[in-house]
């Protein structure tokens, strides 16, 4: 029977690390970005008769995966074992014990029992896939965990209790799970029927109704929900409904905000770096002026609506993203099918800038903006060295193995998505996180090749540290 071993230190206690693992998100974060993998349901936690159920897609292939905790000595160990899935065996085990040294570290043990699908024919050519993928995973989720681990040691003060909307989406999921795992409550602000065992809050923004009521006492709130502005052409019904949801969301959020007996003490409000506009090789900071277009003039609009819950005394941080790395959706999701067919290539002349962040450091971003006081106004959340367009395209190519020598011209990009394409494709902005910096933040992907090595589990770069 094949066996899968693997062992890591965290600079953290026992208790600590063990704690983590029992905490609502811990699974979720643990999950590699560039598999198609999904909890669809859990009873009970990780002590013994807990369950997950997960379903992993491959192309057009569903794959349902049952999952049953056993063995669960606190502080020590737990294992997870299949009840059905595509093994025909699967045994987990997961210790945890002092690191040698006396150093107060955790030494991390994953012991992986498992037989293949079609019996013991298949055994030689599965372990060598199987034994690959769980290399990468591990590789990446022991990193994950210690800097999620940094990141909440960092902050010293009580849990807060955060509300926010789009909670479900790309960078909303992943920042609730970073709450819970540290201990914070998380109270998502949703428009369907509300799960009140979650802590959910309803609303429909564009019906102008929200359960404001719910959001008393709240420590934070962020808001993230919008229509997509990447989701195609920008057409006349587009742009309407793009900003309709981003103005008339934001406003009926603040002035259910300015409502409140006890108001939040930050809201932190997502922007885009397109409030810049197209400025070509000009290094932008927080202190620099609005750009023009549609996005540009979409992004004042929608900060302005923010920034009026200034009237209760909110702090408020107006979040300018970038373009954030992960395979698990948005851009680089999109582009990632073509780069890897090496049919990646640059857009247009390639001389544009790519004002680029790591997702992991931006769900840091946003846990370091809800509880550093002095962080308000303006924040751009891009990391330190944005890059033109045909360096990004080559140093993807690098870390896929990938040709890049596949251009597609101006002409091609203008056909095939218009004003969108232009805006988002053709043009750039060098942003610099110029106030990130100044308060405090480190990043733990600074460099390009170091965040895509990360996300898509690809060795080849040495990620820092924050």
């Amino acid at each position: 029977m094949p066996e899968f071993r693997h062992e890591a230190r965290v600079p953290f206690p026992v208790r600590d690390v063990f704690d983590w693992h029992l905490r609502p998100g811990a699974l979720e974060r643990l999950l590699p970005p560039w598999e198609n993998v999904r909890v669809v349901a859990r009873k009970g936690g990780i002590d013994d008769g807990g369950i997950v159920h997960l379903i992993v897609r491959r192309g057009p292939v569903k794959i349902d995966w049952r999952l049953r905790h056993t063995a669960f000595e606190h502080g020590s160990l737990f294992r997870d074992e299949q009840e059905s899935g595509p093994f025909a065996r699967w045994s987990h085990t997961h210790e945890f014990e002092p690191s040698s040294g006396g150093d107060g570290g955790t030494l991390l043990r994953d012991r992986i029992e498992w037989e293949p699908p079609l019996g013991p024919a298949a055994a030689p050519f599965a372990h060598s896939v199987v034994d690959e993928q769980l290399r990468r995973l591990f590789a990446f989720r022991h990193k994950r965990l210690a800097h999620d681990l940094s990141r909440h040691a960092e902050y010293r003060g009580r849990p807060v209790t955060v509300a926010i909307t789009g909670a479900g989406g790309f960078v909303g999921s992943s920042l609730c799970h970073f709450l819970t795992t540290g201990g914070h409550e998380v109270r998502p602000i949703v428009r369907r029927k509300p799960d009140r065992s979650k802590g959910e809050i309803h609303w429909d923004p564009m019906e102008n109704r929200i359960e404001g009521e719910r959001l008393e006492g709240v420590d934070a709130v962020v808001h993230l929900a919008g229509e997509s502005i990447s989701g195609g052409r920008w057409t006349p019904a587009k742009k309407k409904a793009i900003r309709k949801s981003r103005i008339v969301g934001t406003r009926v959020l603040v002035e259910a905000i300015n409502r409140l007996r006890d108001p939040p003490g930050v809201l932190v409000s997502s922007s885009a770096v397109g409030f810049y506009g197209n400025r070509g090789t000009e290094r932008i900071t927080e202190d620099s002026s609005a750009g023009r277009g549609f996005l540009a003039e979409l992004c004042q609009a929608w900060e302005a609506e923010a920034a009026k819950a200034r009237r209760s005394g909110v702090r408020v941080v107006l979040l300018r993203t970038g373009l954030v790395l992960s395979p698990a959706g948005g851009a680089l999701g999109t582009m990632l099918l073509p780069f890897k067919l090496g049919a990646g290539g640059r857009l247009g002349t390639g001389r544009q800038y790519v004002s680029w962040i790591d997702h992991d450091d931006l769900v840091a971003l946003i846990f370091h903006a809800l509880t550093t006081n002095s962080v308000r106004g303006p924040l751009n959340a891009t990391a330190p060295h944005p890059v033109s367009n045909a360096t990004f395209a080559t140093v993807l190519g690098r870390v896929l193995k990938r040709p890049t020598v596949v251009p597609l011209p101006s002409l091609a990009v203008n056909a095939i998505f218009g004003e969108m394409g232009k805006t988002l494709l053709l043009e750039g902005a060098r942003v610099q996180p110029q106030v990130a910096g100044r308060e405090g933040f480190r990043f733990a992907y600074a460099g390009l090749e170091e965040s895509l090595a990360f996300q898509l589990g690809r060795t080849g770069a040495t990620a820092g540290g924050p």
